[in-house]
């Protein structure tokens, strides 16, 4: 997605592990306009979206004109299994520009199995993966673990009792590592 996770792997001694989120799961499989889901009127919408925009600019994320969401259930789903098969990272990345980038449906098998492909995966599998549902205990194990804890928006980062709900900017995640003792690589003489 960025380069802020990434970064925060290669200077300090952490282990990352992404969970999925109930985002709006009762969205239909056509999607949604972001009005009706937000109940509120073109150009209020109009700058909400420019304030993400420029959030996401800011932090060096991809954000396309949007005008509906869709549903990502099957796509957390196949996230899952590409984690499995080694290609996660990719995986996710392309899910992300599809959705942010060029507001693709998520719910859709053709562009489920095209991220796939994007992915360096086998689209044969993959359609398996969804025809079959066969991660989908593993997401509604994830649902259940952002919901007991409290999660109720993303990004959420959790370390320790501390949470940050949002983008963050490198720094102050690295800031809330400081905070917990884990000493980047550099000071530890690793990089």
């Amino acid at each position: 997605m960025t380069g802020r996770i990434e970064r925060l792997q290669h200077e300090f001694h952490i282990t990352v592990r992404w969970r999925n989120f109930p985002l709006h799961p009762e969205t239909p499989e056509e999607g949604q306009l972001l009005t009706d889901l937000f109940r509120t009127t073109p150009d209020k919408l109009a700058g909400t979206m420019a304030h993400l925009r420029a959030t996401a600019e800011e932090l060096g994320l991809p954000f396309g004109e949007r005008t509906r969401t869709y549903n990502s259930r099957l796509a957390q789903e196949l996230g899952l299994w590409a984690e499995d098969r080694g290609r996660g990272k990719e995986f996710h990345r392309a899910a992300f520009a599809a959705y942010f980038e060029k507001g693709n449906n998520l719910a859709k098998l053709p562009v489920l199995l095209e991220l796939a492909r994007e992915s360096g995966l086998p689209a044969e599998e993959a359609e398996e993966v969804v025809l079959h549902r066969s991660y989908r205990e593993r997401v509604d194990k994830d649902w259940e673990y952002v919901r007991f804890h409290g999660i109720t928006a993303v990004p959420t980062f959790l370390m320790g009792r501390h949470r940050l709900v949002g983008a963050q900017k490198y720094e102050t995640l690295a800031e809330l590592l400081t905070f917990y003792g884990i000493a980047g690589k550099k000071q530890a003489g690793i990089i």
